[in-house]
């Protein structure tokens, strides 16, 4: 595939070539993204948590971009990572000049002889439910004193000659808590309905903590720092162990058994893919305004988890021959739905409006290229 220039899109050099369905989905993203990263061209961007789900993308689709236009000054990557899950293997297979990869946990001080970075995405969090409760105090942390660590860096740099560019900090949905239906399409101009001390309180409420400093760095150091909001991201990058319901849907058709749920499944979420969910971030990260946060997702269809596992069942027949039933289950964990939103939707006429954000992959179609992601990885594990 090429651009209007005749360049190669999305060739990022591997060792193992990636699933089609990933190739795809960066050179759509170089098109897409080509004035934030045109704008970008020639700068050190830092992506910590980076080989986390979303990092998947946040990382191939710069380099993606480089290799696209091979005249512009390459964007150079650096991810800091803890790789406590280890190095994922689409990471270590890229061979590429303009990344590099730094083991450094996000609660010790950036090391002295990195680069002095413009643009700066703060992603490392346990994201989770299932990992985030096994881990409340390391997920707070990361949260919030990994925040800070980045915040303080950016505001010794504020006026100098080389301040930061953009810093975006990833908060969550999950700040919202469950809303009442009077905020259902859910607005980010709402206080939140969110509980300070049950076993998802470590996530939203240090996810909330965060965004209160990123607001006042803004404010009073003037620190180029931005929020993103985002609402059920699924689809490649996302490991089919996470626990996560799109995953253990996916998990449960390859494995040919019936799908279970572990709920009435009557709540209802909207879903968006993770290559227009990037999109949006990048967007936040080079055009947002100081200290303002942006839901990113989709705000159609609402369906519920029963809606959901249905139509992961019609795909995988489609592509597998799959033949299992949605069946009812419960968990072992009596905490498994404490203070589960019964909907989550969200409003993103901000980022709409302000972003000119318009996600374009209709749920069967995500739905369908999560599975065939999950297929090219089976088989490349095999």
């Amino acid at each position: 595939m090429t651009n209007a220039k005749g360049a190669a899109l999305a060739e990022v050099p591997v060792r193992g070539a990636l699933p089609d369905v990933a190739v795809q989905d960066l050179a759509r993203l170089t098109e897409r993204l080509d004035h934030a990263f045109s704008g970008m061209a020639g700068s050190d961007l830092l992506i910590t948590g980076g080989a986390g789900f979303l990092g998947y993308y946040l990382v191939l689709a710069p380099l993606a971009w480089n290799r696209a236009n091979p005249s512009q000054e390459p964007i150079r990557v650096t991810v800091h990572d803890n790789f406590l899950r280890g190095v994922p293997r689409w990471l270590s297979d890229l061979d590429d000049g303009a990344l590099r990869l730094v083991e450094r946990d996000v609660l010790a001080p950036l090391p002295a002889d990195e680069p002095r970075f413009d643009h700066i995405i703060h992603a490392a969090s346990i994201a989770s439910p299932i990992y985030y409760r096994k881990h409340p105090i390391e997920t707070m942390d990361a949260n919030v004193e990994g925040l800070r660590l980045l915040l303080d860096h950016a505001a010794e740099r504020a006026d100098t000659d080389t301040p930061v560019r953009g810093l975006l900090f990833f908060s969550t949905s999950e700040i919202y808590g469950d809303p009442d239906t009077a905020n259902i399409p859910t607005p980010e101009t709402y206080h939140g309905n969110v509980s300070c001390t049950g076993p998802r309180a470590c996530y939203d409420e240090s996810k909330r903590y965060g965004e209160t400093l990123c607001v006042n760095f803004a404010r009073q150091s003037g620190v180029p720092v931005t929020i993103a909001r985002p609402f059920n991201n699924y689809g490649p990058g996302l490991r089919i162990d996470d626990r996560r319901v799109l995953p253990d849907f996916a998990r449960d058709v390859l494995a040919g058994r019936d799908i279970v749920m572990l709920s009435d499944g009557s709540a209802t979420r909207t879903f968006c893919y993770v290559m227009d969910a990037v999109d949006g971030y990048y967007r936040i990260l080079t055009a947002g305004r100081p200290g303002e946060s942006y839901n990113i997702g989709t705000d159609r269809p609402e369906i519920s988890m029963q809606e959901l596992a249905e139509h992961v069942t019609a795909i995988g027949s489609r592509l597998t021959g799959y033949a299992g039933s949605v069946v009812v289950g419960t968990s072992d964990d009596p905490e498994y739905l404490t203070d589960n939103p019964n909907r989550r939707c969200p409003v993103i006429d901000k980022a709409r409006t302000e972003l000119d954000y318009t996600p374009e992959v209709e749920l069967d179609d995500g739905l369908e290229r999560a599975l065939r992601w999950y297929l090219a990885e089976q088989g490349a594990s095999s």
